[in-house]
């Protein structure tokens, strides 16, 4: 029971991360210890699994898709969306610097304890952490693209999008606006319920979501650390979107405004700083002393 519960907790961190802009619910299932375990549940539905359901197995069809694991995160995601995604906006909208203080100094920390589970570091690790760095700077700092409704175009803004939920470092509301298609997809065609638009880009999506995680999977089993430091890299490079002191740059698609940059100043040494100073070191002394508690529970064990 205690094992559902801390995945529930995790669960709500994912689902919480959503409407952080720019952070993606990928970096918090990877800072929690659930990332690799939510790819490998997220790659059991296969062929077998469409089997053992239909047949009736559906105890070995819960065993073989991680099915209460999959059950008790999704449930933390949902709870953690209908409710702190309120608080969070509220505080977003109240105390903008001093809630990205938190978050910044909880996602800088996290950054050391997942690269040191890098087991050995060599030139190709090296090499891949830069990569995914500098990858993520390019997303944070990319010039949108512009609205592209063709059907091959929709299909990959899909799987992309739908990717980046699960993929550390990444938005996937953040990497639409890049693409050019946040408001084709996430306004006029939800608002219109455009099938000719939303099919493409659901079945882009599933498939997607489907197919990458299998790749994740192999990729993590085959070469764990390169995968960790490009992961690493993709939180790294994703740190300025996480910046407290920065200006919303705002696009207004139709009458809905969306972030699609920021203007990056440094703070005046007056006491909003110190107050979000003392915030960033709250936010890294939790994740220190989580990773301290886990690493004794691991221990005794």
């Amino acid at each position: 029971m205690n094992q559902y519960i801390a995945n529930f907790l995790k669960g709500m961190g994912v689902g919480s991360a959503n409407v952080i802009p720019g952070v993606s619910g990928g970096t918090i299932a990877l800072i929690t210890g659930i990332f690799e375990r939510l790819i490998n549940a997220l790659k059991s539905f296969n062929l077998t699994a469409i089997k053992l359901f239909f047949t009736g197995k559906f105890k070995e069809f819960a065993k073989h898709t991680d099915l209460w694991f999959l059950i008790s995160v999704g449930c933390g995601v949902l709870v953690a969306i209908l409710s702190i995604a309120r608080i969070f906006e509220f505080l977003f909208a109240e105390y903008p610097i001093y809630l990205w203080s938190f978050f910044f100094g909880m996602i800088l920390v996290s950054i050391y304890y997942v690269g040191i589970t890098i087991e050995k570091w060599n030139l190709k690790v090296i090499v891949s952490f830069l990569i995914g760095t500098a990858i993520a700077l390019f997303i944070a700092f990319g010039t949108p693209a512009k609205e592209n409704s063709n059907f091959i175009y929709l299909l990959i803004c899909g799987a992309v999008a739908t990717c980046s939920m699960i993929l550390p470092g990444l938005s996937g509301s953040f990497v639409l606006v890049l693409m050019g298609n946040y408001q084709l997809i996430m306004i006029d065609a939800v608002n219109d319920l455009n099938l000719k638009i939303l099919i493409p880009v659901v079945i882009g999506g599933v498939v997607g979501l489907l197919a990458f995680s299998h790749l994740l999977s192999w990729i993590f089993k085959n070469y764990r650390d390169i995968t960790i430091a490009v992961l690493t890299g993709f939180i790294l490079g994703s740190m300025p979107i996480i910046w407290p002191w920065k200006k919303d740059v705002i696009t207004y698609f139709g009458s809905e405004a969306k972030v699609t940059g920021y203007e990056y100043y440094f703070p005046e040494m007056n006491m909003e700083f110190a107050i979000a100073l003392v915030i960033i070191l709250i936010g890294a002394a939790i994740i220190v002393l989580t990773e301290k508690m886990a690493k004794n529970k691991e221990e005794k064990e």
